[in-house]
């Protein structure tokens, strides 16, 4: 039995919680007083528990760049510029995947470390467009006259959906969250909403109870769809052995002669302020997180890592398709949600009167008014907690 026992808490697909746990063993070999153990919860699990309860518990977190605005309200996980060298952080901005880095940054702080990287990117199973002679589309039109053929899969439940919602408002001119009034005003708004139904009203209606991972694995294990526009992106569908049939991932596709901007996801290790190791915790963030790590053993045990290296890298291109060399230009046009102390409550809630909008082909103004109403009640906790 190991001295010294820490605890993680992480999201239970593969990509989440296999390089963890690789990792940790081999940290442990390395460090045999130390032992890591993880805990895997659900992506909806992951949305629903307030991560700032699970900083009590568990030493490690992974945790959504959304919600650093909470931790520096609650201080609930250690500001990480106050462990970590200058020259260690430089590096990590330096080789950051798009914005991933500073999205963990909230009042010049350093919540977590950028240990995964992801957004909405276009997948295919390329031997099936090949097969149809389909070419890989390459504007919003193409995107739609394959969606009327029936070959198209999107994820559509309310969280992707209003990720969606933000890149139809930029496409249409206006990126979101540029004032405390509205998310976005009704004309930029109504547009981006009436683009999406255009869309979404030629699919299954399967795909409104679908995530990502469900879209990934139906596109992958079955031949009934050949594309998808924008979900957000893994690496494992990408890698021969991991399902019956590979995924290309691609750029995305012009709207109005302009790539479509997508919401960057990925994931940040943390560390909690409550944790009875903190100089373990913090030897072991370094460690995978550092770019020779990332580019070897984190992304050879299925990891989507957060370091530029590792994206650029040979062999990781190699075992993966080249999905990190064709989404990195996806990753560097990725736009950054909010992350003021109670964005998190926004985004639980605004996706129910969008999804229902674009499901019943209901007034896009109306979900817009209910959509800005949930906006101006998340501000409640950014105007009365103070951040330090």
């Amino acid at each position: 039995m190991a001295a010294i026992n820490l605890k993680g808490i992480t999201w239970g697909h593969s990509r989440g919680i296999t390089p963890l746990l690789a990792a940790s063993q081999r940290y442990n070999e390395l460090h045999p007083d130390a032992e890591i153990q993880w805990t895997k919860r659900t992506l909806q699990e992951f949305a629903d528990f307030p991560i700032e309860k699970l900083t009590e518990q568990y030493d490690l977190l992974i945790i959504d760049h959304p919600w650093v605005g909470c931790a520096a309200a609650t201080n609930c996980v250690l500001q990480l510029d106050e462990y970590l060298s200058a020259a260690y952080l430089q590096d990590q901005l330096e080789n950051s995947v798009g914005h991933s880095h500073e999205s963990y940054n909230y009042n010049n702080k350093q919540w977590a470390l950028a240990i995964d990287a992801a957004t909405p990117a276009a997948s295919c199973r390329k031997d099936l467009l090949d097969k149809n002679n389909i070419a890989l589309p390459q504007t919003w039109q193409d995107v739609i006259d394959l969606a009327k053929k029936g070959k198209i899969a999107v994820p559509a439940i309310p969280i992707d959906l209003l990720m969606n919602f933000y890149t139809f408002c930029i496409a249409h001119g206006k990126k979101p969250f540029q004032n405390e009034e509205e998310v976005i005003d009704e004309q930029t708004g109504v547009q981006a909403i009436e683009t999406m139904k255009e869309l979404y009203s030629l699919l299954d209606k399967k795909m409104f109870t679908c995530n990502p991972i469900a879209v990934a694995e139906l596109m992958s294990t079955g031949d009934d769809y050949w594309y998808c526009p924008f979900a957000y992106c893994y690496s494992n569908y990408s890698r021969k052995g991991y399902t019956k049939n590979v995924l290309q991932y691609y750029d995305m596709v012009s709207f109005n002669e302009k790539k479509l901007q997508t919401t960057i996801g990925g994931t940040g290790l943390s560390i909690s302020a409550f944790s009875k190791h903190k100089t373990i915790a913090v030897d072991f963030a370094k460690w995978i997180v550092s770019g020779e790590m990332q580019q070897t053993f984190y992304m050879q045990h299925g990891g989507q890592p957060g370091h530029r290296k590792a994206w650029l890298n040979a062999d990781a291109n190699y075992l993966t398709n080249n999905f990190f060399k064709n989404i990195l230009p996806v990753m560097d046009n990725g736009y950054v949600r909010p992350r003021y102390n109670g964005y998190l409550h926004f985004q639980d809630n605004a996706g129910l009167p969008l999804q229902k909008c674009i499901m019943q082909n209901l007034n896009a103004a109306t979900a817009l008014q209910e959509i800005n109403t949930i906006y101006q009640r998340s501000l409640i906790h950014k105007k009365t907690i103070v951040a330090v």
